[in-house]
């Protein structure tokens, strides 16, 4: 039973992420644009290491959400502490990396990133039901669908609400407290919401997926602001490329061999 829950969670996580990944980030790349605004290789680079540093997070929502549920308030904070603690400073390693941080295609590599712990988070959390439930049942299934897309999009709003822009000040709200501030508030809403209940646990997704919807929606701008990369300019029409370094392609200006007579 555990390796079939975690089969399916693994399923539902890697869709969610990576159909987020392919339908918001994907509308920023070419045919949909130009020219793609960021780099395809390190966005998944930054998904991978999400998929890694989503373990370690994951396992402590776990150990959030039983916690609260056992009323154990202390070990609830702490490991509340250890969540959003963790996914912050994820993200501000990344965006303060020479690999990552020297381009301004960021923003999207701190999506990619907290989407890769989004769709782990999302793992634990469909795994969790089924291999805890004696008898899943539609609603019980229902519900850790909706929390897994809830835990999905309160990643990837944050991963917006957390970046802010270092070449430039930012007028709007946004920075790793405010990040932080809303990772805290939608984590602990996830965690306490079973205690209350099915109502409770099926409230406490819908809220979160609605705020972080919202959050997201308000912070895409962020993405459409990153300009195209630069790179050298076109060649007129009819002009022959350069031969970079190959002199033998240019004509030579040294004086041939004396003609004949």
């Amino acid at each position: 039973m555990v390796v079939a829950s975690l089969t399916i969670g693994g399923v539902v996580g890697i869709l969610l992420s990576g159909g987020f990944i392919w339908w918001e980030v994907g509308r920023y790349a070419a045919p949909q644009v130009p020219v793609t605004v960021f780099d395809e290789r390190k966005l998944l680079a930054a998904y991978t290491v999400g998929l890694f540093v989503g373990v370690p997070i994951a396992a402590a929502y776990v150990l959030l959400v039983a916690s609260l549920s056992n009323g154990a308030l202390v070990g609830g904070a702490l490991f509340l502490v250890a969540v959003v603690v963790g996914t912050e400073v994820a993200q501000r390693l990344v965006e303060r990396s020479a690999y990552w941080g020297a381009s301004a295609a960021v923003p999207f590599y701190s999506v990619s990133l907290r989407a890769g712990m989004g769709g782990i988070l999302a793992i634990a959390a469909v795994a969790a039901y089924l291999g805890g439930a004696l008898t899943p049942t539609a609603v019980g299934v229902g519900t850790a669908l909706l929390t897994a897309m809830a835990l999905l999009a309160l990643e990837v709003a944050g991963g917006l609400l957390s970046h802010r822009p270092r070449d430039r000040p930012s007028p709007r709200v946004g920075g790793p407290l405010a990040g932080a501030l809303f990772g805290a508030i939608a984590f602990f809403l996830l965690g306490i919401g079973p205690t209350a209940g099915p109502t409770g646990a099926v409230a406490a997704p819908v809220v979160v997926l609605f705020g972080a919807t919202l959050t997201f929606r308000g912070g895409r701008r962020t993405l459409a602001e990153v300009p195209p990369p630069t790179g050298p300019p076109p060649l007129p029409s009819g002009a022959a490329p350069r031969p970079y370094g190959r002199t033998g392609a240019l004509p030579s200006t040294e004086p041939g061999p004396p003609a004949r007579p």
